[in-house]
């Protein structure tokens, strides 16, 4: 059986490590911070994130973690590096963590006895990065070369923060940039043997590879943005409704129905930096990549839509607003490039206003990124009570339970971003307002 060993237990890293372990693979997992790891040992997840702590239960003592990038060498045949790769200020990815970690790992390699490694790239890296920086790493500080020593494949996942656990058991699809056809062969097996169907598999150059993980996100970023301009349209003629349009463009397999809503721009950690390197990648090699530039663009001024259509029906002798939803997404307490923070700081920004904030899982970022500058409510009735206008940023479950009888002040304004609320369960007093739709 093959034993494997994961770098990095972060979001995306123990939920994959746990997933492999629960499917009865053998896992050692490595992390630099000593709190991560013990939690790991104790079968606790360290983070909130859907079915974790499920997973990491039936994963068991098959799953053990550790700071020693040696023992993890020793003790598996393939190695998965998931570590951060944060964007630089030009907009590339930077690989110093991978270095930090394939250091060691190619160190242990080169004391070791074992004929051959698998070492597999998951962290989103600039194309070009692979060959031309890392697998000479491995080589150098192993003495051995790529072929007769070891051999890489690069393997980025396609997840969502919030639905991990079931993205990484049921992928639409396992990319694999191999060096070999004996790599992409070891390492798709492995992916046979954990998914829970049978994914579509594409296996290619590594560079292929790195330019299909960003160029996927940035048409995906593009598709989000055309479904927010077709949402603007919609807001400025009476009669039109946003979801009756993209209900009938997704039936269309040319266009499909995911990710063409229409609500609040794109954000967290990936998709925004993801379309960014795009565009920084295509000029580096003399390609004006316009569409991403503008898509980037086009995503920012809807934040500044939103904000003006929030202080438009805000009424000038009571200035107080209440955002409910602040993680970039339901379902996880991530802030990165939150449409909810962008416009709570453009509403303070733009207009004299009292916010009151409430998220369901984010509480303690939203007031480390806040501070003082507004009001915390420790639940969606408190958040409520009192406003002149409620904007709901999220789809978070619970605020389809919101009715009129959260609201104390008459009249009030809702603001629904992605038309979870019922308008019905409202009184006469309340003027519903939905993006997408004239009002």
């Amino acid at each position: 059986m093959v034993q494997l060993s994961v770098i990095g237990l972060g979001r995306l890293g123990l939920c994959a490590a746990a997933c492999f372990a629960s499917r009865g693979i053998p896992v050692v997992g490595v992390d630099v911070n000593p709190s991560t790891v013990e939690a790991v040992n104790r079968g606790v997840a360290p983070f909130y994130e859907p079915r974790l702590p499920e997973v990491l239960r039936a994963a068991g003592d098959r799953l053990q973690a550790t700071a020693d990038y040696g023992l993890a060498l020793e003790r598996s045949d393939v190695t998965l590096l998931i570590v951060p790769t944060p964007s630089g200020p030009d907009g590339e990815f930077s690989d110093a963590h991978l270095q930090d970690a394939l250091t060691p790992l190619a160190r242990a390699l080169r004391a070791s006895s074992k004929s051959s490694h698998l070492f597999v790239i998951t962290s989103t890296v600039s194309p070009g990065t692979v060959e031309g920086r890392l697998i000479p790493l491995i080589a150098s500080v192993s003495g051995r070369s790529l072929h007769e020593g070891f051999e890489v494949c690069y393997n980025p996942e396609f997840i969502a923060l919030g639905t991990v656990i079931s993205d990484f058991l049921r992928p639409d699809l396992v990319l694999i940039g191999q060096s070999s056809e004996a790599a992409g062969d070891r390492l798709e097996q492995l992916y046979r043997t954990v998914c829970e169907h049978t994914p579509r598999v594409a296996r290619m150059s590594i560079v292929s590879a790195e330019i299909t993980k960003i160029a996927l996100n940035s048409f995906v970023t593009t598709k989000i943005t055309f479904a927010n301009t077709l949402a603007s349209i919609c807001e400025a003629i009476p009669g039109a409704d946003i979801d009756a349009i993209t209900d009938a463009l997704g039936a269309d397999r040319r266009i499909s129905p995911y990710y063409l809503r229409g609500g609040l721009p794109f954000g967290g950690p990936c998709f925004p930096r993801d379309n960014r390197a795009f565009a920084v990648f295509a000029a580096r090699h003399g390609v004006d990549a316009r569409l991403a530039k503008a898509t980037e663009a086009a995503n920012l001024e809807r934040i500044g839509d939103i904000a003006r259509l929030v202080l438009r029906h805000l009424p000038e002798a009571d200035r107080r607003v209440a955002v409910l939803g602040l993680s970039f997404k339901a379902g996880t307490p991530v802030l990165d490039e939150s449409p909810g923070i962008l416009l709570v700081d453009t509403l303070l920004a733009e207009g004299d206003v009292e916010v009151t904030v409430y998220d369901p899982l984010a509480a303690a970022g939203v007031r480390a990124r806040l501070g003082d500058r507004v009001r915390y409510a420790a639940s969606a009735r408190a958040c409520m009570d009192g406003a002149a206008l409620c904007v709901f940023t999220t789809a978070a479950p619970e605020f389809r339970e919101v009715d009129e009888t959260y609201l104390t002040r008459t009249p009030t304004t809702v603001v629904d971003c992605w038309r979870v609320l019922d308008p019905a369960r409202f009184g006469p007093t309340v003027r519903y307002v939905a993006l997408g739709r004239a009002g």
